[in-house]
């Protein structure tokens, strides 16, 4: 019998920490029954003392959340922990999550604590943690750079206090394989209760090895991975869930365990994240990435047509992409709709979020001959995942463009329900658009990211489109989807512009574990 491997979802917590993906408590619900759907172990659902709308967040999918524990990230004071507890307390199971920095220059720079009181802290943490649940998990901030002797001796009183998860964090992405995986070794072989926990790693990707040297740490031990989809995270990112996974799966000779994740919803799951952070997936990444599956090659094309193992060490369909098929056209009607929607894991609240939704659905469906799986994840999040009461809308966009002539544009929005029209010129028809919408409501805010993908093939594809605005300290994105790509550009700067105007949008919380 192979040990089992915990995985545990950090893409609601670490993964959002990527300038621009923060997510509102809806998105944040969305994702959170897509990793429900695909089994996993624990998703770590925020930072509940970061701020009133992660704090409601965690509650929500705590709430809602039934076979996966859901976490909370707290710092090792009280008033973190306790806001975790409160949040996850309605979980069917719960975990918090709490961490302490461990290495000198943490210690010394960042905390100004000594060692001793870093383990005091430390324990009282644990404690804490405990009046609220069972489950309790313990990190060691940049353990790849803390001494091997202290991070025994915390281990060793964390364990004694109560923590059922030990996590080694290489929080810089410093570590190779080798070192890391000798690191794990050594610390469940001299630490005490070592046998009484869930050993565990948390890998960032600074020097493209935080997969490698997470599945090192398995070699050696570790029975637990923090990862995320798509590898989403600050700087470089984290492990990414995807790799893991499928590494463990298909070197099963390797590997002495093995995951409950259902693979044919990575794909759903990489897309989804994609869409919503508007961090789009490379066509090279592994097993999520579009060219993952494909060969171009005549060699490997004969070969794969002769026998698909020649070249594939996985199929396709294991990992969720023949999940692209056509479902609807513009002859369904609301109850296959709102049935197909219901398969993919998306909940309208309201009969007047499904009757909008549907609409829209109605509208596409007469300009695009075929509907496929992603343009209602698409239409779903450019109807019903912008700020509750927008304050910008567009009304009408009219642009021109011909060859020799200077594009030109013409708007109208409702600002706050009043209705205003501009008209500007630019470099291009979204260029002018863009200037022509400034030009209303003034926003001050700088252009970071503009982004195109075609959501999926054909001519009629729809465009989905990505802006990232920052102002003030704040980095929010915008998504819009349509057939029109300047439509779809007007549609994403605006659900950007009113994230910024609204006081719901919440800024990033910086917890780097």
């Amino acid at each position: 019998m192979k040990d089992h491997l915990v995985i545990f979802d950090t893409t609601l917590r670490d993964g959002e920490q990527s300038p621009g993906a923060s997510m509102t408590k809806e998105e944040k619900l969305r994702v959170a029954r897509q990793l429900e759907r695909m089994r996993v172990d624990v998703i770590e659902a925020g930072f509940a003392a970061a701020s009133p709308g992660d704090f409601d967040a965690i509650k929500a999918i705590a709430e809602v959340v039934k076979e996966s524990a859901v976490c909370s990230l707290a710092r090792a004071n009280e008033n973190d922990i306790r806001r975790a507890g409160e949040a996850v307390r309605p979980a069917a199971r719960s975990r918090i999550h709490t961490f302490i920095a461990t290495s000198p220059i943490h210690m010394e720079k960042k905390l100004r604590m000594s060692p001793d009181q870093v383990v005091e802290v430390a324990i009282k943490a644990v404690r804490w943690a405990r009046e609220y649940t069972d489950d309790v998990e313990f990190s060691a901030e940049d353990a790849v750079r803390s001494d091997i002797d202290f991070l025994c001796r915390i281990f060793d009183e964390v364990i004694k206090a109560g923590a059922k998860t030990i996590n080694v964090p290489d929080t810089v992405g410093y570590s190779i394989p080798s070192v890391w995986g000798e690191r794990m070794k050594t610390l469940i072989e001299r630490v005490s209760g070592a046998d009484k926990v869930i050993w565990s790693t948390h890998c960032h990707n600074d020097l493209g090895m935080a997969v490698a040297n997470s599945l090192s740490a398995v070699l050696a031990g570790a029975r637990q991975v923090e990862c995320t989809i798509n590898g989403l995270g600050e700087r470089a990112g984290n492990a990414s869930l995807e790799e893991v996974v499928m590494a463990v799966r298909t070197r099963g000779d390797l590997f002495p365990v093995q995951t409950r994740i259902d693979a044919t919803q990575i794909v759903p799951a990489s897309k989804l994240i994609a869409q919503i952070t508007g961090y789009a997936v490379q066509p090279n990444k592994a097993i999520v990435g579009a060219n993952a599956f494909a060969h171009e090659s005549g060699i490997h094309q004969d070969g794969v047509l002769k026998h698909r193992e020649t070249y594939e060490i996985m199929r396709a369909e294991d990992v969720g992409w023949a999940q692209n098929k056509l479902v609807l056209g513009k002859h369904s009607g609301r109850n296959a709709f709102k049935s197909r929607l219901s398969e993919l894991g998306i909940v309208l609240d309201t009969e007047e979020a499904l009757n909008a939704t549907f609409a829209r659905f109605k509208d596409l469906a007469d300009k695009k001959h075929e509907i496929f799986d992603e343009d209602l994840q698409a239409l779903v999040s450019d109807e019903t995942l912008a700020p509750a009461g927008e304050h910008y809308k567009l009304v009408y966009s009219r642009v021109c463009s011909e060859t020799g002539e200077t594009p030109k544009a013409d708007v109208t929005l409702t600002v706050g329900g009043v209705e205003k029209t501009a008209s500007a010129v630019g470099g291009g028809p979204v260029d002018a658009t863009f200037k022509a919408i400034e030009s209303i409501v003034a926003s001050g805010s700088e252009l970071m990211l503009y982004s195109v993908n075609a959501i999926t093939t054909g001519t009629d594809a729809q465009g989905e489109v990505t802006v990232r605005l920052s102002k003030g300290g704040r980095i929010v994105n915008g998504n819009g989807a349509d057939t029109d790509i300047v439509i779809a550009s007007a549609r994403s700067y605006l659900n950007a512009l009113n994230k910024l105007h609204s006081s719901l949008e919440k800024v990033n919380p910086q917890a780097d574990v």
